[in-house]
């Protein structure tokens, strides 16, 4: 491990709950295509497969931000096992109706329910900002490191998840991600030294942290880029089926993660001077323009390398968003600042893949490349148009001095 990752890890703690966001957060990449996979192995469906993870999206882009503002004002151990508890029971409900052929409406209600799935990324990035609060550049590594063990888990789950799916039986997908859940959650609240202090009611400002001008850019911006990887796996899937190598998919969806990983590491050792939202508008380009190349994947192998190449522009956008977030909202409603950056992604996967599953059933995987392509053009327009409000000074927020905030704001320009 290259020295600045290793300094962060100086801390106590910071092993042992990395370790455990590493198993809660393999949901993430998990569940949505495991229910893509299972469902289209069941009853080979596309539309239904595509509509079921986008309410999963949804659900997740509706509780989610609920659920981290409890955790803020709670602490991460009170609210984030009670939602445990509702999302196991749901997603085992979903597989028992998916299994038993139940009517399509109980496995919308059961996907619904399981969007009270905890934000374990922003928790632990919650944790990485209380212990290097007022160091710049370890939080920007840190931050590095979570985008990491993000793409980490985008390389590892889906071939877990389609791969057992499709070679074991249908559910075993969702099943193994519920595992993972159950594992990383209870594992990263029994944490008590490392967790945040909570911020009581009166701590906090009237409103959500969603009231931050950059962050409605950030979250806006991030709807339209949730939508690329949400069309991207629904397309690959089918793409993978029509080519005969319907498994092949979760390689080529790692590879895509492989690439951002990559660029991930290379960006946590760089400590880049300007102004980060410049440099974030950059990045959002850069995704748009990777999405182009796809059209022309006429086989797998063709298409992962434009996915590798595609997946380079990832991590290190997602590393600026998290340091403009942090700039952007007071320090007693970060995590739920982080979550909603989630949310955004989640509203927009559900566009995006459920967009893509009717054009797979209409015109085929070929044509259904298009929609992560419109999709980053949009994302460009929008990160254009919200530029200016990523570059206005920060105003003075609760719970911090003004002091604090104008040597945030400077430091956020020299590192983030």
């Amino acid at each position: 491990m290259a020295s600045p990752y290793r300094a962060i890890f100086a801390a106590p703690g910071t092993l042992a709950f990395t370790a455990a966001g590493f198993f809660g957060r393999m949901p993430l990449s998990m569940m949505g295509i495991g229910i893509v996979t299972m469902i289209s192995q069941l009853t080979g469906r596309y539309g239904l497969a595509g509509a079921l993870s986008a309410t999963l999206a949804l659900s997740a882009a509706v509780l989610g931000p609920q659920v981290s503002r409890l955790v803020d004002r709670h602490g991460q151990r009170r609210v984030m096992r009670p939602a445990l508890l509702v999302s196991v029971a749901a997603v085992s409900g979903l597989l028992v109706c998916a299994q038993q052929g139940a009517p399509d409406w109980t496995l919308f209600a059961f996907t619904a329910c399981a969007g009270c799935i905890p934000a374990v990324g922003a928790m632990t990035r919650a944790r990485w900002a209380e212990i290097y609060r007022g160091s710049p550049r370890e939080l920007h590594t840190a931050y590095a490191f979570e985008s990491i063990a993000d793409e980490v888990c985008f390389i590892v789950g889906p071939i877990i998840s389609i791969g057992l799916s499709t070679i074991w039986f249908p559910e075993a997908g969702p099943l193994i991600a519920t595992a993972f859940l159950l594992v990383g959650v209870v594992w990263l609240t029994a944490q008590r030294a490392t967790e945040p202090v909570p911020h009581p009611r009166e701590q906090h400002t009237s409103g959500s942290a969603l009231r931050s001008p950059g962050l409605q850019v950030l979250v806006a911006t991030f709807t339209a880029t949730g939508a690329i990887f949400g069309a991207v796996d629904v397309v690959t899937v089918a793409f993978a089926e029509e080519q005969g190598h319907k498994a092949a998919a979760s390689l080529v969806l790692a590879v895509y993660a492989l690439g951002s990983c990559l660029a991930g590491a290379v960006f946590g050792l760089l400590h880049l001077k300007g102004e980060p939202s410049r440099r974030w508008v950059l990045g959002v380009c850069a995704m748009a323009v990777s999405m182009i190349p796809l059209q022309l994947a006429g086989n797998l192998p063709i298409l992962a390398v434009a996915l590798f190449v595609a997946g380079l522009a990832i991590a290190p956008t997602m590393v600026t968003t998290m340091a403009l977030v942090e700039a952007h909202v007071p320090r007693t409603k970060l995590t739920e600042g982080m979550t909603w950056t989630g949310t955004g992604l989640a509203v927009g996967v559900a566009l995006g893949s459920s967009a893509a599953g009717w054009v797979v059933d209409a015109h085929g995987a070929g044509a259904a490349y298009a929609v992560p392509a419109v999709a980053g053009a949009l994302a460009a327009v929008v990160a254009f148009l919200g530029y200016r409000r990523l570059r206005r000074p920060v105003p003075t927020r609760e719970g911090q001095d003004d002091g604090h905030i104008q040597d945030q704001h400077q430091d956020g320009e020299r590192v983030a």
